[in-house]
């Protein structure tokens, strides 16, 4: 296979976004294929068993087996580093697998993590309770208190874990701050960034050291396939993420890299579509009486407002909500929505709503979950790509159903 002419690093990281998106990490057979090629294949050939053995040695470029590497997959990873601004890239099966990896592989037994309590709910099983089971301590603080970053501190702290804007509160964490205390401390900082998106924040821009994504969202956005992406520098992969992929075998399927690829061409196309909506859409949920509250990134109410827009490019893609009769109320909202499907994914082109107490975040302990302030009453939105002015209507007339206004 021969790259794109001008695919060099160099030349690429000078494309522009929409460039980069369409273009990037593009591998081309003698053919000439315009759409990346999908190698379903799970080992290769060699002409000799000298090149055989070199290649495993490190000494000659090229594929050995696809749980260590495929060319579609390599395409997509290639794209996914050159818009994050990062080094190299990963991908993963799913974007827990993304998360798994990137945190059990910096880690051993005597170690200690420092994580932003306000996470999805499988990301504080990691966390919480799976690397305890191997000796790795954990503390979790509120993310949006820089003191509580600095209190939680020990001298065998090597990692601090967050999301920004959380799941589902969206809370934001200052991920310069964050990223400057960890690396005073010798630490290194791996940030979730799936609600912001490559498109509209990049944690590396703030010192981050790893980014994981779960690609099965805005990435794909279309509910297709699942798949997550490991960002970071080449010192890090080789010292600690590539061996572990390597020998564990987390690895994304070729059609699924070969789907994602095709995703990456629309993403900033749908995500900026998406912002507006969702803009829209705060927006008037703002002006329904009836509702607690509105949470939404973008919103100059929202209580960190300013942080965010300091961060990200725009305000995001998902808001929530919380009425105020509890889980009744809030499943008859659900139960009461024509064109919005319950469902919890997110970042998808089909606006999706869920009750994360319920759902994303069910298996996190009731007294945790009023904590982080999921509660009964909250409902979690990911606005998609239909009219904004539809998606308005179903959500009022919704709420007149469940007896919110009215």
């Amino acid at each position: 296979m021969k790259r794109h002419t001008g695919q060099d690093k160099d030349k690429t990281s000078r494309w522009r976004l929409e460039t980069q998106l369409v273009r990037g990490g593009t591998w081309r057979s003698e053919l000439g294929e315009t759409s990346e090629a999908m190698f379903m294949t799970s080992g290769y050939a060699y002409d000799c068993a000298e090149d055989a053995a070199a290649r495993f040695a490190g000494d000659q470029e090229g594929y050995t087996y696809s749980r260590l590497r495929n060319p579609t997959a390599a395409m997509f990873e290639d794209r996914m580093a050159l818009i994050e601004g990062a080094e190299v890239a990963r991908s993963t099966a799913t974007g827990m697998a993304a998360i798994t990896a990137a945190m059990l592989s910096i880690v051993k037994a005597g170690d200690h993590v420092v994580s932003s309590r306000a996470l999805f709910g499988s990301c504080r099983y990691v966390v919480e309770t799976l690397l305890p089971r191997f000796g790795v301590e954990s503390t979790l603080v509120d993310g949006t208190d820089n003191e509580a970053w600095k209190a939680a501190v020990r001298p065998n702290t090597v990692a601090f874990f967050l999301e920004t804007p959380a799941n589902p509160t969206l809370d934001v964490v200052d991920l310069q701050f964050v990223c400057d205390l960890a690396h005073e401390n010798g630490a290194l900082v791996v940030v979730d960034n799936v609600f912001a998106t490559p498109v509209l924040q990049k944690p590396i821009t703030y010192g981050a050291d790893i980014v994981a994504y779960s690609a099965t969202k805005h990435i794909d956005g279309q509910g297709r396939v699942l798949g997550g992406c490991i960002l970071t520098s080449e010192k890090i992969l080789d010292e600690h993420i590539l061996p572990f992929i390597r020998n564990t075998g987390p690895n994304i399927s070729p059609f699924n890299a070969w789907v994602m690829l095709k995703g990456l061409e629309t993403l900033d196309l749908r995500v900026s579509k998406m912002c507006d909506n969702a803009e829209r859409v705060a927006g008037a949920l703002a002006d329904i009486s009836g509702f607690d509250w509105i949470k939404y990134p973008g919103l100059k109410s929202f209580s960190q407002h300013d942080l965010a827009m300091k961060q990200m490019t725009r305000g995001g893609t998902i808001l929530a909500v919380q009425v105020p009769g509890g889980r009744e109320q809030a499943f008859k909202f659900l139960n009461s929505l024509e064109i919005i499907d319950i469902s919890n994914n997110i970042g998808d082109a089909k606006s999706l709503m869920t009750h994360p107490a319920s759902t994303t975040h069910a298996s996190v302990a009731e007294e945790a979950r009023l904590q982080l302030g999921i509660t009964e009453g909250m409902l979690r939105l990911s606005v998609g790509l239909e009219h904004p002015e539809d998606l308005i209507e179903d959500l009022q007339q919704a709420a007149e159903k469940a007896g919110i206004t009215g």
